[in-house]
């Protein structure tokens, strides 16, 4: 894969809303902390448009974004927010001249569909909050600075290292492998599809937002019987939120994912700090990984 320059103060960073309308304050919020950083801002003409339940008709979301990623002076370009959408845009992107001027590409939750499709082009993207958390979260807020931390490259040694709790369903080892995944739902509706990303070797991370356990566990099926979970590398499960836990299956999710992936022998972490969460940390989507499970906290290293 191919990771676009990192930044520096006096760089450019495009906001666009490719997915659900946003409140304009959150743009207006994210203006300030990407300022804050000592970054200039281009909000694209359509970011706070309101089309139905959209950011905008799909014809004015695909143009905010080709401008966004034409502009040889973007060397970022943040989503406001994700939500649904993403899936319009697909096949409508000419690449042409991201390629000569690469550019992060920033978001979570429906961007997934996004990250799909700069890595089938060759290129990492960053998988990280958006406007809303931009705006409330305090300036120190873990999330938002390991946002910061990747773009301008400032990792110890060259390294991103994230070290996490254990938890009691991990299965300890270690492995390596390209870093891949994002909103369950999402990417498992681009199977099949050529935005399809292949998983063997990939280091796998998954999370959800209002998907009922059933659902989720079906999702996990799809991997397992299509034959991607045997091939993975290694799996993070990440964070599933706002639903309720009946134990319609008998057991809670977290369980029902332990027991699709008992039979493989890749370390396996759980409760990892990604997903619709307030610590919600930024991972190099495409970038080469070590995951390192052990009995007491798990780790996380990517090189950059």
């Amino acid at each position: 894969m191919i990771y676009p320059s990192y930044l520096k103060p006096g760089d450019q960073v495009a906001i666009v809303s490719p997915s659900s309308m946003i409140e304009k304050a959150y743009i207006e919020g994210s203006v300030a902390r990407l300022e804050s950083w000592g970054l200039r801002v281009k909000v694209m003409p359509h970011a706070d448009a309101e089309y139905a339940t959209f950011a905008g008709t799909a014809a004015e979301r695909v143009s905010d974004l080709q401008q966004a990623f034409d502009d040889e002076e973007v060397r970022a370009v943040l989503c406001s927010r994700g939500g649904y959408g993403v899936v319009h845009l697909l096949g409508k992107i000419d690449f042409t001249a991201f390629r000569r001027s690469p550019k992060w590409l920033i978001g979570f939750s429906d961007i997934t569909a996004l990250h799909n499709m700069i890595q089938v082009e060759g290129f990492a993207s960053l998988h990280a909050v958006m406007g809303k958390h931009l705006t409330l979260q305090p300036a120190e807020d873990e999330a938002s600075m390991s946002l910061h931390d990747v773009l301008f490259g400032k990792q110890e040694c060259g390294q991103m290292i994230y070290k996490v709790d254990s938890f009691p369903l991990n299965r300890i080892g270690s492995s390596e492998g390209v870093l891949y995944g994002g909103n369950m739902a999402v990417f498992n509706g681009l199977r099949g599809t050529r935005f399809d990303v292949p998983l063997a070797g990939r280091i796998l991370f998954i999370e959800d937002v209002e998907e009922k356990p059933h659902s989720i566990e079906r999702m996990m099926y799809n991997l397992k019987l299509g034959g991607v979970l045997e091939h993975l590398s290694g799996l993070i499960v990440g964070q599933f939120t706002e639903y309720e836990e009946h134990l319609q299956l008998g057991k809670p999710v977290y369980e029902a994912l332990y027991d699709l992936v008992a039979e493989y022998d890749y370390p396996v972490c759980f409760d990892f700090p990604v997903g619709h969460v307030k610590r919600n940390l930024a991972l190099i989507e495409g970038g080469r990984a070590t995951l390192c499970v052990e009995e007491d906290k798990v780790r996380l290293i990517q090189k950059l």
